[in-house]
């Protein structure tokens, strides 16, 4: 668990509570894959860490972390996955991107890789013109943003402009021509890249979040992005430092983001500026069984009802749904022999929303990481595992209010006002489309057409 970062909740804010979920209680009992469910979803294994995936010839990377769903012309879509493999974990730069694509039936046709030759790709976020951002967490400080190409038929480009730092996450904001960033540091900073040609990121202005003690907020740039000579985060004096940040969403002028240190959820309002603490855990929980989420990490929003989506890193192994109606509660929860000292990752929607994917980071696998991972030396057999949830997602969510309190419990800002005090704030999200995106060939990858 990451050391308090200095920062302090907004005076005022009124986070979400524990109460009863909007798809009812869990099972009892597990089904075959080890995962407990509501009532009514069930789950099928998508991609087995060193196994192929489904009938192509492409096996599947270790450590499967963010991730995210991208329609396809022929009304499937593509299912794009990092694969977080470090420096700790193998001499050679082993992490990556693999994509696996479904047909308009929910049938597997195709993998692929859409980015080799990168390190610890953790998370990222999608961009409004159909890329995938896949953010390095790399040990050493010097973390890329890799723009991929989901379906294969262009080369991943890194956008050194964006800076360089141990990364987590990205989100961004298509009005403000934005993209918001996340650092997994104890002493981590929330940045801003505003591209000088939006949506071209290749050159831009890095910022870093100032939050004042009413919780108005302010930038101030970076002066060196490439971190020469002093890490990103030394070079703002008055920055304000995050418990180690981890998955960050935009939606509706707003931007939603965790912090794993502290176990926050936080909620930036764009237009006023302002930011708050919509759900302020209790780190000392973690893994303690009755608990309801800790070890915050990766999120997802359900385009429709509104709910916000958090996996666990660690805890009890759970994906967290917080309602648009502001009630915290277990969606998920993965009780398998194999998954101990694992996490929940990549939560995300299909196009339709008729499935949700998840992944056990470093669930059980029939082969062993030196096997799986190149030049690695570890032998344990938890490369990761990979899933699809369907069943009865919520269409609706409450009725929208003109509160602008923090509340928006999700991913791509959500929360709302319930009784117990919190605000709703429930939103949609759009589909993406598939797009090209800029020239320039950093990383040998796959062509695919669609």
């Amino acid at each position: 668990m990451l050391p308090l970062a200095t920062f302090a909740p907004t005076a005022g804010a009124q986070p979400a509570e524990p109460g009863a979920s909007p798809y009812g209680p869990l099972a009892d009992a597990p089904d075959e894959q080890g995962l407990l469910l509501p009532a009514g979803f069930t789950s099928r294994v998508i991609a087995v860490a060193g196994e192929p995936v489904g009938a192509t010839d492409h096996r599947w990377h270790a450590f499967p972390d963010g991730a995210a769903c991208f329609p396809a012309d022929d009304g499937g879509w593509i299912y794009a996955c990092n694969s977080e493999v470090t420096a700790a974990h193998t001499t050679e730069a082993a992490g990556g991107v693999g994509a696996v694509r479904f047909d308009a039936a929910g049938e597997i046709v195709d993998a692929y890789p859409i980015l080799e030759g990168s390190t610890a790709n953790c998370a990222g976020g999608p961009t409004p013109w159909g890329t995938w951002l896949s953010c390095e967490e790399a040990l050493d400080g010097k973390g890329r943003v890799w723009e991929c190409d989901p379906a294969g038929r262009d080369e991943a480009v890194a956008h050194l402009a964006m800076g360089l730092w141990r990364r987590e996450a990205a989100a961004v904001d298509p009005d403000g021509e934005a993209v918001y960033l996340t650092e997994d540091e104890p002493d981590g900073l929330l940045y801003r890249f505003t591209p000088t040609a939006y949506p071209a990121l290749d050159e831009g202005r890095l910022e870093a979040a100032v939050v004042a003690d009413d919780g108005t907020l302010s930038w101030q740039e970076v002066p060196d992005p490439s971190a020469a000579e002093r890490p990103t985060r030394q070079q703002v004096p008055g920055a304000t430092t995050f418990a180690g940040g981890e998955g960050i969403w935009h939606h509706d002028g707003t931007i939603v983001f965790t912090t794993k240190g502290d176990d926050r959820v936080h909620r930036i309002d764009l237009a006023a500026q302002t930011h708050e603490v919509i759900w302020d855990g209790d780190p000392e929980a973690l893994g303690v069984e009755g608990a309801v989420l800790s070890g915050v990490d990766n999120i997802t929003v359900d385009p429709e009802s509104g709910d916000l989506f958090v996996a666990e890193d660690g805890g009890n192994l759970e994906l967290v749904v917080i309602s648009a109606e502001g009630t915290v509660a277990p969606f998920l929860r993965i009780v398998g022999e194999g998954h101990e000292g694992s996490e929940v990752t990549g939560p995300c929607f299909s196009p339709d929303r008729t499935r949700l994917y998840v992944s056990s980071q470093r669930g059980p696998t029939p082969r062993r990481l030196d096997e799986i991972i190149p030049a690695s030396t570890l032998t344990s057999a938890n490369g990761g595992i990979t899933w699809e949830i369907t069943g009865p997602f919520r269409t609706t969510g409450p009725a929208p209010t003109t509160s602008s309190s923090a509340s928006e419990a999700d991913d791509a800002g959500e929360p709302g006002g319930g009784d117990d005090g919190v605000d709703v704030v429930p939103f949609v999200v759009g589909g993406v489309g598939i797009a090209a995106i800029v020239g320039g060939a950093l990383a040998v990858r796959r062509r695919r057409e669609v």
